[in-house]
């Protein structure tokens, strides 16, 4: 049995931008787990159309319970191949990606069409299908759940990423992370405790005083 996901994503730029940040979309923020990238093929046909396979290199840590069935030994990257077709003259793009190593665990196939949005050209349109399989025999059914929701768990910072790059290329100042907004709602955090904490001591330092004398008149 396969586990299969359908899903849509929109990216709020043109086509050509897509297209051109596809290729410059590691290193950033939200893409740690990729390690490598390759190009390993890459023509251009007589009707024009470019076709490339890259060769990427992830992190894939395991859920425990599925680690025992593997050597300690055994390589926690994962060697993804892409295929790719773009066809500039109907603007666009088709990727498939699929696992070379591991698929005695899982195998994860992706394909993706990136087009023109329909209702607003200045907008991309990704059509997303998954195919998650296992051979792993006993726990087949448990390996395709989690490796389904890891990949759907991951679309969100791939789109995340691929904004990224694309408000790079255009000039704008890219969003900041999750990790940097959590770094200065922390900074901002101490700040506004030190600021507190030097308040209260000059508060007390002032009602120390104010007693100190308040105890000298009553003597005199």
């Amino acid at each position: 049995m396969v586990k299969y996901f359908l899903g849509q994503s929109m990216l709020r730029s043109s086509w050509d931008q897509v297209f051109a940040a596809f290729w410059q979309r590691y290193p950033n923020p939200y893409s740690k787990h990729v390690l490598t990238e390759d190009i390993v093929h890459r023509k251009v046909t007589p009707d024009w159309k470019l076709l490339s396979r890259r060769l990427l290199t992830k992190t894939n840590r395991m859920p425990r319970w599925a680690e025992r069935f593997f050597p300690a030994n055994v390589a926690h990257s994962v060697y993804i191949l892409e295929d790719s077709i773009v066809d500039p003259q109907n603007q666009t793009m088709t990727t498939f990606t699929w696992n070379i190593n591991h698929d005695r665990l899982m195998v994860v196939e992706e394909r993706c069409v990136y087009c023109v949005n329909p209702e607003n050209s200045g907008w991309t349109e990704i059509r997303r299908e998954a195919w998650v399989s296992s051979s792993l025999f006993g726990v087949s059914r448990a390996v395709q759940e989690f490796s389904l929701a890891r990949f759907k768990s991951n679309l969100t910072r791939t789109i995340k990423g691929f904004e990224y790059i694309l408000a790079k290329l255009q000039g704008e100042a890219p969003s900041k992370t999750l990790v940097e907004t959590a770094k200065e709602a922390t900074e901002k955090a101490k700040e506004t405790a030190l600021a507190a904490t030097e308040k209260a001591k000059d508060l007390a330092s002032k009602a120390a005083t104010k007693k100190q004398q308040q105890q000298q008149q009553h003597y005199v």
